[in-house]
C-alpha cells in the first residue's frame, strides 16, 4: 500500500526551520557586532588604558634626600650607596628560618640582623622586599651572585642609606630618619593623591628633628620609568623616563664646631643648653646632652642598640633642650624685677632689708645659706641674689599679676620654634591650676603657694628653649622672635638659596631705661656677683644669672647638703647670659642636670660659649678637662683662634658598624685621609665664611654614663640659691 507525502507540509516545516536558523544566525551576528561596538567603541579608551597598563609597567624612581649642613656649608647629613641582600617572603620557596640559615653560610648574618629583620617583618606585608644584611662588600656580593640560583625569593639590591657624618654630635637637633611605620601609612593615607604619588616607592621618612621638621624640604620628587614588559610580566625596554628631582638642601643657623665644643664641655653630664641671637631668633647652638648616634637607626635600629638607649637611667632619647622642663631657679628673679618696674611694685633705688628668711604664716621660707644681705635694692637683689626679695615681692604681685608678666615673653606656651615636639612647659596661674588639676581641693591657688614663684621654684617648670628665648627677649627691649634653627632652603635644581626669616612674634616695647636697669644687675653677676670668679679677665662685657633649682622637695626644717644625697636628688645647676653689654648678639640658658650650684657647672660652660661667639677664642684642652669635671672657674691654658680651629672629620660613609674589621679599618683610613665635604657657604648677600678651614679634629664620642636619672621636678615650695 503506497502513502502518499504531502511535499506542500514539508516544504512549509523546511521553510519554517531555515527561517529559524536564519534568525539566530542573525542575531548571533547581531550581538557578536553589538559586542565589538560595546568593545571598540563604547569601552575603547578604557580597555586601551588597561591593554596599556598591562603592557606597560610604572616603576617609581626614589630621590636622593637633600643635604643638611650647618650655617658656614660643612655637611651635616648625606647619603651614600651601598649593596643589600633583601628576601621577598611571598617568592620563598623554604621556610623562612631554614633560608636565612642557609644564607648565613654564604653571607655573614648576625644574630642583630636576624632580630631587626623580624622586627621589620611585623611592620610589613609579604610582597615587600626587606633588607636582611645591609652594606655588603663586594667580596660578599660575589658570593651570593654565584650561588643565587639556590636562594629564589632572595636578591641583591643597590639602595641610598642617610649618613651623619658627626655621630652623636647634634643627634637631637638633626634626628634621623626611618622605615615608614603603619602610623604613618595611616597618616599619609590623608595627604593629596599628588603628595601621596610622590612617596610612591619610598620606605624612609624623617622621624626627630630637622629630617622630621622639613621632611618636605629633604624628601625631594619622585621620578618614574615606563617599562614595555612581556605577558609574563618581564621587562622588554624601556619607553620612556623622567629622573627624580633630588631634595633641597637644608641650611642650619648653627655652628657644628661650636655644637661639638658644648658637648665636650658637658663631658659626660647630663643637661641642655640654647643660644639665640637676640636680632633675629636664629639658634647658634642647641644641645642636649646625653645623646644619641642617629646613623644606628639607618636600616632599622638592632635590639640590643634599643634597649641600651631606651633603658638608660640617663635617658639619651630625650630631647631635653626641647622637652625637657626644669625649674628656672635664680635665673628667673631678672624678670620678676622687670614685672616689678612695669606694674609700679618696686623702683630701681628702692630696698628692702633682707634678714635671711620670710615668715608667712607659720611657714619659714629660708635663703640660701640662711644668712641676710641687709639692705638690698633692686640691683643688688639680682647681683647677689637675694631671695627675701623676691619672695616679698611675690607675695604683693600675686600669682595670677606674675602670670601676665611673664606670659609675654613665651613662659608656660611653645616658642614656635621650627622644629616638632616642644613641650609648653608650666607657668602657674588660679585658672591654669583649676584645670591641671580634678579633685576640689587641688584646684584652689593657695597664697603660700605664690611665695616660691618669685624665686623660679614652685610650679615653675619651663624648657631651656623658653629661658634662652625670654632672655634674648629681655635684652631686646621685649622683642620677641619665634627661635628658627634652619636659616635658608637652597633649591636643589636652580641652586638659589631661599632665606628662612624669624617671624617677629611680640613686641613688648620695654622702656629702654628699665632694661637697662636690669642688664647692667646682670653685668654685675659678672664684675661683683655669683659668677665673678668665671667671668675675670673676660675680654669683653656681658651680663648673666646664676640659678639652682630644686630637683626633690626637703623638709622646712631640713638642710640641703648634696654629699647626703643620691646624685640625681641634688639641685640642678642654671645659668642665663647675654654678651655684648650693649648691643647683645647672644642670649643663652644652660642647665646641667644635679650639678649644684649655678656658678660652678653652668656658667663656666656659658663663658666658653661667649668667648668663642663674641671673642673668637677656643678652650684649651686642659681648660676643658676641668670644666668637663665641674672644676672651671676663668678658662686656664693657653686658647686658640676660633678660626685655627679644625672642624670635625666626615665618618665613611656610616659603614664601620657592619664591615668585617679589615673593611672597616679602610674605611677609617680613608675617612682621616678625605676632609668633610663642604657647599658654598654663602647666601646671597652675606660674606663667605670659614672657606679657609682645611685641617679636621675628631669630637669626643664618649659613651653615656650610666646613672640614676634625675627625678621629675618638685612641685612644692623650696629656697632658691644664687
Amino acid at each position: 500500500m503506497t502513502e502518499l507525502r504531502n511535499v506542500e507540509q514539508e516544504l512549509d516545516r523546511f521553510r519554517t526551520r531555515l527561517l529559524a536558523a536564519a534568525l539566530l544566525v542573525l542575531i548571533c551576528f547581531g550581538l557578536i557586532v553589538a559586542r565589538l561596538l560595546v568593545l571598540q567603541v563604547v569601552k575603547h579608551e578604557e580597555l586601551s588604558t588597561r591593554a596599556e597598563k598591562n603592557r606597560i609597567s610604572i616603576v617609581p624612581i626614589v630621590p636622593n634626600r637633600g643635604l643638611i649642613v650647618d650655617r658656614n656649608g660643612v655637611v651635616l647629613a648625606d647619603n651614600y650607596s651601598a649593596y643589600t641582600l633583601e628576601i621577598t617572603r611571598s617568592q620563598l620557596v623554604d621556610d623562612l628560618d631554614t633560608v636565612i640559615d642557609q644564607l648565613a653560610e654564604v653571607v655573614e648574618i648576625a644574630p642583630r640582623d636576624r632580630r631587626r629583620f623580624k622586627r621589620v617583618m611585623v611592620e610589613s606585608k609579604r610582597f615587600e622586599s626587606l633588607p636582611i644584611r645591609t652594606k655588603l662588600t663586594d667580596e660578599e656580593v660575589a658570593r651570593f651572585t654565584a650561588q643565587r640560583y639556590r636562594f629564589p625569593g632572595v636578591e641583591i639590591k643597590a639602595r641610598l642609606f642617610r649618613n651623619y657624618p658627626f655621630g652623636e654630635t647634634a643627634g637631637h637637633l638633626i634626628g634621623y630618619i626611618g622605615r615608614i611605620n603603619q602610623r604613618e601609612k595611616d597618616m599619609m593615607a590623608e595627604w593629596s593623591d599628588e603628595d601621596q604619588a610622590n612617596y610612591r616607592g619610598t620606605e624612609v621618612i624623617g622621624k626627630l628633628g630637622i629630617e622630621q621638621s622639613y621632611e618636605r624640604e629633604l624628601h625631594g620628587i619622585t621620578g618614574f620609568e615606563e617599562v614595555e614588559t612581556s605577558a609574563g610580566g618581564h621587562p622588554v625596554r624601556l619607553l620612556r623616563s623622567e629622573p627624580a628631582t633630588p631634595g633641597n638642601t637644608v641650611r642650619l643657623s648653627i655652628d657644628i664646631k661650636l655644637q661639638s665644643l658644648v658637648e665636650e664641655l658637658f663631658g659626660k653630664r647630663r643637661g641642655a643648653l640654647v643660644a639665640i641671637d637676640p636680632r633675629n631668633g636664629e639658634v647658634l647652638a642647641f644641645v642636649s646632652q646625653p645623646g644619641f648616634d642617629p646613623n644606628l637607626f639607618v636600616g632599622g635600629i638592632d635590639q640590643d642598640s634599643w634597649k641600651e638607649l631606651n633603658e638608660s637611667l640617663d635617658k639619651p632619647l630625650l630631647n631635653r633642650a626641647l622637652r625637657g622642663t626644669y625649674p628656672p631657679g635664680s635665673t628667673y628673679k631678672p624678670f620678676m624685677a622687670m614685672a616689678a618696674l612695669i606694674t609700679g611694685k618696686r623702683t630701681a633705688g628702692q630696698a628692702i632689708f633682707d634678714n635671711g628668711s620670710f615668715m608667712f604664716g607659720n611657714h619659714r621660707f629660708r635663703s640660701h645659706g640662711d644668712h641676710g644681705l641687709g639692705s638690698v635694692d633692686m640691683a643688688r637683689s639680682i647681683v647677689q641674689s637675694s631671695n627675701v626679695y623676691y619672695y616679698m615681692l611675690a607675695s604683693e604681685m600675686g600669682v595670677d599679676m606674675i602670670h601676665d608678666q611673664m606670659a609675654p615673653y613665651g613662659f608656660g606656651e611653645k616658642t614656635g620654634i621650627d622644629l616638632q615636639g616642644e613641650a609648653t612647659g608650666d607657668l602657674p596661674s588660679t585658672e591654669w591650676k583649676r584645670n591641671k588639676y580634678k579633685r576640689p581641693e587641688q584646684k584652689r591657688w593657695y597664697a603660700g603657694e605664690t611665695i616660691s614663684l618669685g624665686i623660679g621654684q614652685g610650679y615653675n617648670n619651663f624648657t631651656m628653649l623658653q629661658l634662652a628665648s625670654a632672655q634674648a627677649t629681655l635684652v631686646a627691649g621685649g622683642k620677641r622672635y619665634a627661635p628658627r634653627v634652619v636659616r635658608g632652603i637652597e633649591d636643589a635644581v636652580t641652586r638659589e638659596t631661599r632665606i628662612l626669616s624669624s617671624q617677629l612674634v611680640l613686641d613688648m616695647k620695654l622702656r629702654e631705661p628699665d632694661v637697662d636697669v636690669i642688664k647692667n644687675a646682670m653685668f654685675g653677676v659678672t664684675q661683683s656677683g655669683t659668677a665673678t670668679r668665671v667671668f675675670a679677665g673676660a675680654a669683653y662685657a656681658s651680663g648673666g644669672k646664676t640659678g639652682t633649682a630644686q630637683a626633690v622637695t626637703i623638709r622646712q626644717n631640713e638642710k640641703y647638703n648634696a654629699s647626703r644625697l643620691a646624685e640625681y636628688k641634688r639641685d640642678h645647676s642654671l645659668y642665663t647670659a647675654f654678651a655684648p653689654l650693649d648691643e647683645p648678639r647672644i642670649a643663652l640658658a644652660i642647665v646641667v642636670e644635679n650639678a649644684g650650684f649655678g656658678a660652678e657647672a653652668a656658667a663656666p660652660i656659658a663663658r666658653r660659649v661667649l668667648d668663642y661667639v663674641i671673642a673668637g677664642r677656643y678652650p684649651s684642652p686642659e681648660d676643658i678637662a676641668m670644666v668637663q669635671k665641674g672644676q672651671g672657674a676663668a678658662p686656664v691654658g693657653p686658647f686658640v683662634a676660633v678660626a685655627d680651629v679644625p672642624l670635625p672629620p666626615a665618618r665613611s660613609g656610616g659603614m664601620e658598624s657592619d664591615l668585617p674589621a679589615a673593611a672597616a679599618s679602610s674605611a677609617a683610613a680613608a675617612a682621616t685621609a678625605s676632609p668633610p665635604r663642604q657647599i658654598d657657604p654663602t647666601p646671597p648677600g652675606e660674606p663667605p665664611q670659614a672657606r679657609a678651614l682645611q685641617r679636621w679634629w675628631v669630637p669626643r664620642r664618649d659613651a653615656p654614663p650610666v646613672q640614676p636619672a634625675p627625678s621629675a621636678p618638685a612641685s612644692s615650695p623650696k629656697d632658691s640659691a644664687p
